[in-house]
């Protein structure tokens, strides 16, 4: 069988499950996957249909009733029949063969009411008919009733005797529930036709190139965290600690993908399920491409699945040689500098963000020897005080970060950096310590003047942390995982790169 996976066909076994489906595919384990099933199967269910003319579309609503189901298994048939005369009161659509049953009975119509009727008591000339007012009447097969016409009511008088229904076919939409399955279920059985998405794609916009950014990084585990699904849209809430501009701004469309630049919830990525006005306080980043009926039946406390066009493009933590030819990948030229050769390790680019390097069409490499690229390891349990250093340093978003030392002199029992003295405001203090010792990695905290400082201490002291505060005054990240010869090298204003991953 058939099947169409994130967009691209695939051939399966007969009775072939999801897993079979997905496997290849970009997928995280215990997320949803949106199954849309075929046509043949969502005309059997589906409760709307299109009745496409010369003159535009009419859709009829189906009521819960066997002529209804009738309807569903005559669309073929319905298909090409002409508008066979026009009343005041009727639309008759017809003849085509039925398996009605003849019947007297006396149909209560209200306007709009779509209902069967037979030619001459004869089910093989059955007509489709509209009311265009109230009234009661008999017409060859009991009541009949279909549905109501609930989109396109003004073809009725604009229509032509002769004018044919050119085609029948259910409403899709993506994010129906009628036509779309949302499961975990790797067991789930497919059928012929259905097409399968593991994740959402998202086009970004060039326009935007920081809050394209903003949803590269969030999206950079392969998938977004969900921090709500409302019936406007899906959200993402990682990173509302983020510097941001007005972009391009606009409409938001079912599936456009913005990220706020102001007030309370900067760096809020919204995925849309609804048309909202624009705002200039939400940026375009981007719009969803596949996949909508993931976001639109994504909870909080969810993992969706993301892809991005164009993928993120970030040299960092590459040797220069690994990132020339990374570069070359995306048609950009490498520009090197700093240690040019190519075992380097490339701790900086320029553009950084992915939007602006594709329109420069040229990236500045910075290389720096591997033995100067510092280690370091997080090990606080004080979620803000880690994400404080790892926001100011960078680590936060890429592999290499940057600290700038502040103060360095021979025979200090510390070394410090700068910091951010705004985010440093936010650093909560954390139970003292009761020793520091060598290679501590420390931050001053909000209690003391210089809250933001950061440090580490190169000698073991019980009254003072890695920024030179008494206890109360210090919250400890981690610890400097690295030669400490390294840091007597260090001067006043150089700057330091750092690594958390192995090189």
């Amino acid at each position: 069988m058939k099947v169409t996976v994130n967009g691209k066909p695939k051939t399966l076994k007969e009775g072939a499950t999801l897993k079979q489906a997905v496997a290849g595919e970009h997928y995280i384990e215990g997320s949803d996957i949106s199954v849309h099933l075929s046509t043949e199967k969502v005309t059997e269910v589906s409760n709307d249909f299109a009745l496409m003319t010369p003159r535009g579309e009419m859709v009829v609503h189906l009521y819960d009733t066997d002529d209804a189901k009738r309807f569903r298994a005559s669309v073929e048939n319905i298909k090409g029949v002409n508008l066979r005369w026009s009343t005041n009161e009727i639309a008759a659509f017809g003849s085509f063969p039925s398996d009605m049953s003849q019947s007297d009975e006396e149909g209560d119509y209200k306007r709009y009411d779509v209902f069967f009727a037979l030619g001459g008591n004869d089910n093989q000339t059955t007509y489709v008919m509209v009311a265009k007012r109230a009234f009661r009447k008999a017409y060859g097969c009991g009541t009949g009733k279909i549905g109501k016409i609930t989109v396109g009511r003004h073809l009725l008088a604009a229509l032509d005797e002769g004018e044919r229904i050119v085609d029948v076919h259910p409403v899709i939409s993506e994010t129906s529930q009628e036509n779309v399955v949302i499961t975990k279920d790797l067991g789930y059985k497919l059928a012929d036709g259905y097409s399968i998405d593991t994740n959402i794609l998202v086009k970004l916009n060039p326009a935007s190139p920081m809050s394209a950014e903003q949803v590269l990084i969030l999206s950079s585990k392969g998938y977004f965290n969900v921090s709500e699904g409302t019936g406007t849209f899906m959200g993402c809430r990682d990173d509302m600690d983020v510097d941001m501009e007005p972009e391009e701004t606009g409409v938001r469309d079912v599936g456009t993908v913005t990220v706020r630049n102001s007030g309370v919830g900067k760096g809020h990525v919204m995925l849309y399920k609804e048309r909202r006005q624009l705002s200039p306080a939400i940026n375009v980043a981007g719009t969803v491409e596949r996949g909508m009926a993931l976001a639109s039946r994504a909870s909080a406390g969810d993992k969706v699945a993301v892809t991005t066009d164009p993928q993120r493009i970030l040299s960092v933590g590459m040797t220069q040689a690994e990132g020339q030819r990374f570069l070359e990948s995306f048609g950009l030229r490498q520009k090197r500098s700093g240690d040019l050769s190519d075992d380097a390790i490339i701790a900086d680019q320029t553009p950084e963000a992915t939007m602006s390097a594709l329109a420069a069409g040229e990236i500045e490499t910075f290389g720096v020897p591997k033995e100067k690229i510092l280690k370091v390891k997080v090990t606080t349990e004080d979620e803000r005080t880690a994400h404080y250093f790892r926001k100011v340093t960078g680590l936060s978003h890429k592999p290499i970060g940057q600290l700038k030392v502040q103060f360095s002199f021979p025979g200090m029992s510390m070394v410090t950096f700068y910091g951010d003295d705004a985010r440093g405001q936010d650093l909560y203090p954390q139970e003292p310590f009761k020793k520091c010792k060598k290679g501590d990695l420390g931050v001053t905290n909000q209690s003391r003047p210089h809250h933001g400082l950061i440090g580490i201490r190169l000698t073991d002291s019980k009254e003072f942390g890695p920024t030179g505060e008494e206890p109360y005054g210090t919250n400890m990240i981690g610890r400097y995982d690295d030669d400490m010869g390294k840091l007597d090298e260090l001067e006043d204003e150089q700057t330091v790169y750092i690594t958390e991953d192995k090189l």
